[in-house]
């Protein structure tokens, strides 16, 4: 019957599947997870009313300023994602459309994703624990670390427990603030010999850090460009590969050194 149909008519009918094509595709779950900004906590300070870096066997100072490690939220692995979140992203500053096997581990519930994540945060803070007392030459067996913060897993704030922690032991040996008194932020793996590691996210963390205050924002060096896409204003980056370094460009800071803090 499609003959006995005038042109306009029939193209109108011709078109229905494949409008219909178009709509199936844009409601269809794709394999993306779409990330933002997410919350930062200052280590040197409170956690639901808990310390998040408690010491003992060694005597510990108060800090005029603030480590504040930071996050992204993503939309959990058992959430769908489609067409149109992954455009409304797209054009978004503070949205970031990630493949979902790099933000979760393929195959997991959102219970499993959980304990995945909390069992990534314990060993972080182990490690970032080792780094410290390694790079200030404590031992271990006598200066006990306690790292408590609540809801947050993964293995990215691992840099700043590290630095948390040399600045309560006085890691400048001068009894200065490492901090200046800034609020200081930042991401970055970090293991036991106090090495330095990339994370993602961290364009979006950034502008979690500018939002609560930060100035400085210390970025694993291998993520200096991603750093710079979208980078808040007024907002420094210190590039690091080591404790080490931190430590040193903080110092620096610190001592108004600017010629001695590298820069990505």
């Amino acid at each position: 019957m499609l003959s006995s149909l005038s042109r306009p008519t029939a193209l109108a009918v011709s078109a229905l599947p494949v409008v219909a094509l178009f709509a199936v595709v844009a409601l269809a779950p794709l394999p993306y997870a779409i990330a933002q900004p997410g919350t930062t906590a200052d280590v040197l300070g409170k956690d639901k009313g808990q310390e998040v870096i408690t010491i003992t066997g060694a005597p510990v100072r108060a800090s005029e300023g603030q480590l504040r490690m930071t996050t992204i939220v993503a939309t959990g692995p058992s959430t769908d994602v489609d067409l149109g979140d992954v455009a409304d992203a797209w054009f978004r500053t503070d949205r970031a459309v990630l493949p979902r096997n790099s933000v979760y581990p393929p195959g997991k519930s959102d219970a499993e994703v959980e304990k995945h994540n909390l069992g990534q945060m314990k060993e972080s803070q182990d490690a970032a624990t080792l780094a410290a007392l390694d790079y200030l030459d404590e031992d271990p067996g006598k200066v006990k670390v306690d790292l408590n913060l609540a809801d947050i897993g993964g293995p990215s704030a691992g840099l700043l427990f590290s630095l948390g922690i040399v600045e309560k032991l006085d890691g400048d040996g001068s009894g200065g603030d490492l901090t200046g008194g800034r609020i200081i932020a930042g991401t970055g793996t970090i293991d036991a010999d106090g090495a330095v590691g990339a994370v993602g996210g961290v364009s979006l963390k950034t502008q979690a850090a500018a939002r609560d205050g930060a100035t400085v924002f210390l970025v694993p060096k291998a993520e200096c460009s991603d750093a710079q896409a979208e980078l808040p204003k007024g907002m420094r980056l210190v590039p690091v590969t080591a404790l080490s370094d931190a430590v040193s460009s903080l110092k620096a800071l610190e001592q108004g050194q600017e010629a001695k803090v590298p820069r990505c």
